[in-house]
């Protein structure tokens, strides 16, 4: 984990050097908390930036790059608004769709690797640090089977964000729960035991993804 660690403090401190801000002063006197404030235009930088960030740490890890999808990037937006509507970090929407329901809405034929969302007013690589410090937000940003990912957001007037991050695999066939598919967290998982049988891999071998927020 040495390697990640100092991979982010490089990551946050070009951040850092990049968007700097005079402090704002509060009623009080006092230096008021600093908001990051997104702008309209940031949009593709900002999904750039995180791109670079992932593969970065992908890359250490030994894992093939990521490509951000606009598919994906759609899904996630889609999640990031509606989270704020719904005033809570968690992975269905309010109208009961799951993450796997959501890539099914924008087209994407692929398999749901995971995803990361967050309520934080911290910035996206700070976000980004959080989720590499969880077993199971890390173990969906350096999946080996990971090819494609959506990166979005929705900011209130507060500045309280709502990040979501999608990762998904072009390649392999959509993981549908039959029993319950509102369950979409189900996905296959990424190391499964050479010994099983392919049946066994198919229905037992799998991980709940959850993503607590940071």
């Amino acid at each position: 984990m040495r390697i990640f660690s100092v991979l982010l403090v490089a990551l946050l401190t070009l951040a850092a050097c990049t968007t700097p801000e005079a402090p704002t002063i509060g009623e009080d006197g006092r230096a008021a908390p600093k908001l990051y404030r997104i702008r309209n235009g940031d949009t593709a930088k900002l999904q750039f930036r995180m791109l670079d960030s992932v593969n970065a740490l992908r890359s250490a890890q030994g894992a093939a790059p990521v490509e951000l999808n606009p598919q994906l990037n759609a899904a996630a937006a889609t999640h990031a608004r509606d989270m704020s509507l719904q005033n809570r970090p968690w992975h269905f929407g309010s109208d009961g769709s799951s993450p796997i329901d959501r890539l099914q809405r924008v087209g994407y034929t692929g398999s749901l690797i995971g995803e990361n969302i967050s309520e934080t007013y911290e910035t996206e690589l700070e976000t980004l640090a959080a989720w590499m410090e969880q077993p199971d937000t890390r173990r969906t940003i350096l999946s080996p089977q990971a090819r494609d990912m959506g990166f979005a957001w929705f900011q209130e007037r507060n500045g309280k964000i709502w990040w979501t991050m999608v990762v998904a695999n072009p390649s392999n066939t959509p993981v549908i729960p039959t029993a319950n598919p509102s369950a979409s967290r189900l996905v296959p998982d990424p190391t499964p035991n050479p010994e099983d049988t392919a049946a066994d891999s198919t229905e037992e071998d799998a991980a709940i993804i959850t993503t607590p927020a940071t």
